[in-house]
Formats: C-alpha cells, sequence, structure tokens
C-alpha cells in the first residue's frame, strides 16, 4: 500500500515517513502542490496526506483537482491553523478526514488504516461494477439493436414506467437491467421479481411482505420484493402470469405510490420506478379479460421490443465471439475461433431459444469439441435439430405409398417442430399459423405425445 505525503514542513514528511514505513507502507513525500500532482500521476497512491498551507497552490485546491481527475483516492486533510470553513469546504469536496497539527501520531496511523481499506474496498467495487456491466452488456451492430440503445439511453433518465416484450431468450432482463444502470438510480437496488416463478397463493406475500401472524407459518415480519426496491427498480417478469389480485395491488401501488404488507393495517410509501417484462401478448389478454386493462395501460407508457434472434442474424457472430471470450475464461481453456463456414453454419438456425440457446450451444461446444479451430463438420452435430435432420435426410429416399408417406410426413414434421419448440405446443401452434386446439387434435389424431 502507498502513500503520498504532500507538506511543505520537512520534519513532519520525515517523521511521518518513518513512522508508516515500519507500518509497512510505500512512502513518498512532497514540498509543494505542483510536486505532489505530478508525483500523484506517477505513483497512483492508495491514500494521499495533504497539507492545507502549500507554499505554491492552496491545499482545498489541490483538493479539488485530486477528486476531479482521480476521485476513488482517499484524501486526508492536515493543518495547523485553518478555520473551520476549511474543514467544511475539504469534506464537502470530498476529503476522507480532517486533522489538525500537532499531528496524533496513533490517530494518524488508524485513519491511514481506514483510508486503506476505503480504497481497497472502492477498487473492488469498481472491479465488480466492471464485471458487472460487461456481464450486462448488449452486443450488436444491427439497425435493430441501434435503435434499441438509442432507446434505452432516451428513457433511462426518466421514471416512466416501461413494457419490455419479446419471445424468451431475446434479453428482456438485459434491457431492464440496462435502463437501471444507465439511470439516477444507478446504486440503488435492482429487484427481479418472476411471476411464473412463484406459487399463485405465494404471489403476494412475496411481492408485498407480511406481517408477523397474516398466515400459518409467518412467524415473523418479512419485507416483500417491492420494499427491497425501495429507491430503485422493480423488474416485474413475466408480468402476464400475474393473478389478478395481485395486479389490483400494483396498480395501486403505480397510481398512489403505496401498499399494506399481508395481513397489515399500515399503509407504506414507496419510490420506486416499475419495468414489466412479458412473452405474451398483453393487449390481446386485455380483449380476453385475463388481464387487467387499466394496469395495461399503466405499464405500457414507453413500450419497448426486443427482436428475436432469427431478425438480427447479422450479430450472430458478435454474439459467439461475445460468449466464447466469455466461456474460455469461464472454464479457463483456449478461446476457440470458427472457420467463415463454422459461422456461417452457426448463423443459420432460426434458435427459438433464441439468444439464451445460442449460448448454451456455445457452451455445448467449448465442453465437447476439442479442437481451438473449428469447421462445420466440428460443430453440426451439436446444433439444434442436428440428429433430425439426419433422419429427415434418410426418409424422402424411402419410395412407399403416398398415403403413408402423407402419414409419415406429417408425424416427423410435427414432432420435428415439436422439439425444435421444446415440445411447447402453444408456440409450435403460433410458428405454424395453427389454433393449437386444432394442432393438438391433430397430434391426437398421429399418436404424437
Amino acid at each position: 500500500m502507498t502513500v503520498l505525503i504532500i507538506d511543505d514542513e520537512k520534519n513532519i514528511c520525515l517523521t511521518l515517513t518513518q513512522i508508516l514505513s515500519d507500518e509497512g507502507y510505500n512512502v513518498q513525500s512532497c514540498n509543494t502542490a505542483r510536486d505532489g500532482l505530478r508525483e500523484l500521476e506517477d505513483l497512483d497512491p492508495d491514500v494521499v496526506l495533504l497539507d492545507v498551507k502549500l507554499p505554491d497552490i492552496n491545499g482545498i485546491e489541490v483538493l479539488s483537482r485530486i477528486k476531479k481527475n482521480q476521485n476513488e483516492i482517499p484524501v486526508i486533510m492536515i493543518s495547523g491553523n485553518s478555520s473551520i470553513t476549511d474543514a467544511v469546504k475539504a469534506i464537502k469536496l470530498g476529503a476522507f478526514d480532517f486533522i489538525e497539527k500537532p499531528l496524533s501520531l496513533p490517530k494518524i496511523k488508524v485513519t491511514i488504516a481506514k483510508a486503506v481499506e476505503f480504497s481497497r474496498l472502492a477498487k473492488e467495487f469498481s472491479r465488480l461494477r466492471s464485471e458487472f456491466e460487461q456481464n450486462w452488456e448488449m452486443i450488436g451492430n444491427s439497425s435493430v439493436m441501434r435503435d434499441l440503445n438509442e432507446m434505452i439511453n432516451r428513457i433511462a433518465p426518466s421514471n416512466a414506467k416501461i413494457l419490455i416484450q419479446g419471445e424468451s431468450g431475446t434479453g428482456k432482463e438485459l434491457v431492464a437491467r440496462l435502463i437501471h444502470t444507465r439511470s439516477p438510480r444507478l446504486g440503488k437496488p435492482f429487484i427481479k421479481f418472476n411471476s411464473a416463478a412463484i406459487p399463485r397463493e405465494l404471489v403476494e406475500s412475496e411481492l408485498f411482505g407480511y406481517e408477523r401472524g397474516a398466515f400459518t407459518g409467518a412467524q415473523t415480519r418479512k419485507k416483500g420484493k417491492l420494499e427491497e426496491a425501495d429507491g430503485g427498480t422493480l423488474f416485474l417478469d413475466e408480468i402476464g402470469d400475474m393473478e389478478s389480485a395481485a395486479q389490483a395491488k400494483i396498480l395501486r401501488v403505480i397510481q398512489e405510490g403505496e401498499f399494506e404488507r399481508v395481513g397489515g393495517n399500515f399503509t407504506h410509501r414507496i419510490d420506486v420506478r416499475i419495468i414489466a417484462a412479458t412473452n405474451k401478448n398483453l393487449a390481446e389478454m386485455v380483449n380476453n379479460g385475463s388481464f387487467r386493462e387499466d394496469l395495461f395501460y399503466r405499464l405500457n407508457v414507453v413500450p419497448v421490443y426486443t427482436a428475436p434472434l432469427r431478425e438480427r442474424r447479422e450479430d450472430i457472430p458478435l454474439l459467439v465471439k461475445h460468449f466464447s471470450a466469455m466461456l474460455a475464461v469461464e472454464l479457463n481453456t483456449k478461446s476457440k475461433e470458427y472457420s467463415a463456414k463454422a459461422m456461417e453454419f452457426l448463423s443459420t438456425p432460426n434458435y427459438p431459444g433464441n439468444v439464451r440457446e445460442l449460448r448454451n450451444i456455445i457452451e455445448r461446444i467449448y465442453l465437447l469439441c476439442d479442437k481451438v479451430l473449428l469447421e462445420p463438420s466440428d460443430i453440426e452435430s451439436l446444433l439444434p435439430g442436428a440428429a433430425i435432420n439426419a433422419e429427415i435426410a434418410a426418409f424422402w429416399k424411402n419410395t412407399a405409398a403416398f398415403a403413408d408417406k402423407k402419414r409419415e410426413f406429417e408425424m416427423r414434421y410435427l414432432q420435428t417442430q415439436l422439439t425444435l419448440f421444446g415440445g411447447n405446443i402453444s408456440r409450435t401452434a403460433e410458428a405454424l399459423g395453427m389454433q393449437q386446439s386444432n394442432l393438438s387434435r391433430k397430434l391426437q389424431e398421429l399418436g404424437i405425445r
């Protein structure tokens, strides 16, 4: 740990250097502000001890320059005859502490130890924040992604309610987090609440919290996700799956900024920004009565659409490289490279699971392929539907009665489509332009489970 002392009294510099060196610090000292500022750039110290009265530049001005250019460095001000006004001004500018001369060496040691720990935590926070931002980075140069990024930049500084709609795996949570990190609420909580992942009978208690004795097993008071998000952002994922009672209470939060815990009568005021997301068509759900119309219009102040991967195929090579670099670090292995044909091969599937599915495939490649430079033949069997495709190729070469072949074709085609959509009948029917009831009837007729 390095300490930089800027003080025009050479005896103080010498004494502090000896004391702090004995404590294990690397100590450098300067007797003028200009020398100190130059040393600051080269040394990058963990702590600065700065005198208020310097011969060339006032210490308060030096503090201001340090905080402007290297704000993360804690600065301890020292002075022999400064006023309270100087002390207040220094603290307002961001000084870590203000110590009067004659210096108490035990106090100096304790204060520097605290400042060093503060510096360590600040650097750790900066590192974690950088890693967080990289993990939630939006990848893509397509016009769709450029428009989305511009939209995020425009709406993030406001408190407007936002409804993000798009297929599963298109990055709705990523968009919500980027809106939060680019907003004035950065540094406040970002709390995610997934309505589809929680049993319906627990939605209200998880979201709003509960009082002791509110129900069997409620032995203590518990804050809900809404309270945890106070001052920050509440991300309501899969809002289309939220039950009607919870919808009504969320509407009250949006309209009045207040709520009660389950089993409680006290009204809590809340300051929270709400971002909702869904892969369902909420407008259609409003029409059929399964989602509240008033809540839909309250949430849909700024609609945001996340495009499926098939609508921005030009971004796939960038995503492949991004996931490859990330997985090489995670798995502690060499980063894989892809030939032009292999990259074209990876850009061909529709990826019904979108970016999430692509990421899983790249991880599969890292785990199962030993080669560093990959060709299509190395990854063909790992792509979605690969085994099915080989079987279908043989199907076309086999001659049989037309009626039998038609039935076999329908069976194989629907089985393939169901596999591509993860066995989800509603999504398969939507992709094929069929009513779900008609598809279910056809599957039953063909004996397909």
